[in-house]
């Protein structure tokens, strides 16, 4: 089927801020990503801020990753080098399976945006729950980057030769037959 054959199929879209100090009126990171969901045409199913804890981070997006109308957990903050900057420690320890190219990719755009300065970000991504998880930096540049560079083509079902949402039904086939979520 040729890509303008296949339609435009919506997933559900969760946004987690990760900050000690932002709150919903001044998150231009959180909103920037908001914003880009609506003009793709997906769904937000979620939004929350929470502190720069570990236990907190993880535990949000391991409940985000067993609801049935989340597909996608966005993180935003906490991936530098700052001893408060604890999001990739927070989820790389859940993650079934890590998205290497996501990082390389991502700093490759960034590169040709900020130069070396790509190397201050821990940018990750990886698979929990049959849930993508993207973990970006804090700064609006940073989400726009990931967003219109990598993840707003991933998830559109109709972008070629392969995409994220034509294997989301399979992503936890090596766990039990059928569709849904585990707990």
């Amino acid at each position: 089927m040729a890509p303008s054959d296949r339609p435009f199929i919506p997933v559900g879209i969760a946004v987690l801020t990760v900050s000690d100090t932002r709150t919903p009126a001044d998150d231009k990171s959180g909103q920037t990503l908001v914003d880009r969901i609506a003009e793709a045409g997906h769904m937000l199913a979620d939004r929350a801020i929470v502190t720069d804890d570990r236990e907190n981070i993880r535990e949000k997006v391991l409940a985000w990753s067993r609801d049935e109308k989340i597909d996608v957990v966005i993180t935003t903050g906490g991936t530098g080098f700052t001893g408060r900057d604890v999001t990739p420690e927070a989820l790389e320890p859940i993650f079934e399976k890590r998205m290497d190219g996501f990082s390389e990719v991502f700093h490759r755009i960034s590169y040709d945006k900020i130069g070396t300065s790509t190397i201050q970000s821990r940018a990750t991504g990886g698979v929990v729950n049959a849930t993508f998880v993207f973990v970006l930096p804090g700064s609006p540049g940073a989400c726009r980057d990931a967003w219109d560079g990598i993840i707003k083509p991933q998830l559109d079902y109709r972008h070629m030769p392969c995409n994220f949402v034509e294997i989301m039904p399979r992503l936890d086939e090596h766990l039990r037959r059928g569709g849904g979520k585990h707990t």
